[in-house]
């Protein structure tokens, strides 16, 4: 059955579905949307008649309980990459080579794993498993066959937040299993970022309200820390989502800086398109002026190849400086995916 669930909120009863720039211009007009965009800009939004806040039920119409969770069976761990280990050490290698040249400063370098998946499992038994073993804060099950989405996101990095005229984005960059093993090079590579970001929203705030709320804060998630920033500022009057994409997509996070160079090279080197993975997974409200997209990251969703067979996809990658060592990348790579593939693979319990 199609469905939205948020960490807030449920939605059921599709009402209309819509891609690309008309999908954005839907949702600034009115209604509660979800909403998933790809790395590559493919933007599609969901509107839903029914939301549910999942704290209590009152609805837009009568509140209907959650569906009971699908169950799901544990995947066996034979994973495709779309970069293997000597592929991915050598992108890195030419990433430095890049920032060495002037370039490019920074590069987010990612590889998209896969495993086929039969064709009755359903996805609603890998969000429970998240929910349970992976709790996050913008944590995201979008499904709706019309739209082609099946996504389940345990993503913790807040892309935009919209509220009472305010746009807020914390990017996340910097990881290590704990906070003393954090590197030089991650606050480096947080504060470039930061610098991205609040140029970014500046192009559609207002002059002098742009702001760095917290920069470089260690944040705990289950098995690796992040440093996590905050930007803010206020949206100038009639400002609306095809403005704000077109300001800051995808988000500075997972490409890089300066991003038109940074997105050269993601072409360049990555073989595989990321898809849901590191574009933007949330919701709109139009009719309040509020949304929450988080950055699909920790981002897993499914869709058929051209031969009808059916692939869970989960991305993972690393932000790349001069400081980087790519062995190192590497292994932050399979950190990050360790305990959601673990997860799904029925090797690390919830």
């Amino acid at each position: 059955m199609d469905h939205a669930r948020f960490a807030d909120r449920d939605a059921r009863e599709v009402l209309d579905v819509r891609h690309g720039p008309e999908a954005l211009d839907a949702i600034t007009r009115e209604g509660f949307w979800a909403v998933v965009a790809t790395f590559e800009g493919a933007v599609t939004a969901v509107r839903f008649a029914e939301v549910t806040p999942r704290s209590y039920a009152v609805g837009r119409r009568s509140a209907r309980p959650p569906a009971p969770a699908a169950g799901w069976e544990p995947l066996d761990r034979h994973w495709r990459t779309s970069l293997d280990r000597t592929a991915y050490v050598r992108a890195v290698q030419e990433v430095r080579e890049r920032i060495a040249a002037g370039t490019v400063y920074q590069v987010n370098v990612c590889r998209v794993l896969s495993h086929e998946l039969d064709g009755d499992a359903d996805l609603d038994g890998l969000d429970a498993l998240l929910r349970q073993g992976n709790p996050a804060p913008h944590a995201a099950r979008i499904r709706c066959d019309a739209a082609g989405l099946d996504v389940v996101s345990a993503s913790p990095e807040l892309f935009l937040s919209r509220r009472d005229g305010r746009l807020v984005t914390r990017p996340i960059k910097g990881t290590a299993a704990t906070a003393e093993q954090m590197l030089p090079k991650d606050f480096a590579e947080n504060v470039m970022i930061v610098d991205l970001m609040r140029n970014d929203v500046s192009g559609v705030c207002e002059p002098g309200t742009v702001s760095v709320d917290e920069l470089c804060a260690v944040e705990a998630h289950p098995g690796l820390v992040h440093l996590v920033s905050t930007v803010s500022g206020r949206l100038r009057d009639g400002v609306g989502w095809p403005e704000i994409f077109s300001a800051a997509y995808p988000p500075g996070s997972v490409s890089g800086a300066p991003k038109s160079s940074a997105l050269e090279a993601i072409h360049d080197l990555e073989t595989a398109p990321r898809g849901p993975y590191c574009g933007a997974i949330g919701w709109v409200d139009a009719d309040r002026g509020e949304a929450d997209l988080a950055v699909g990251i920790r981002t897993f969703w499914a869709e058929p190849d051209d031969d009808g067979r059916r692939w869970l996809r989960f991305g993972t990658g690393a932000g790349i400086t001069w400081h980087s060592d790519p062995e190192g990348e590497w292994a932050e790579t399979e950190l990050k995916a360790a305990r959601l593939i673990g997860l799904a693979a029925g090797t690390v319990t919830p």
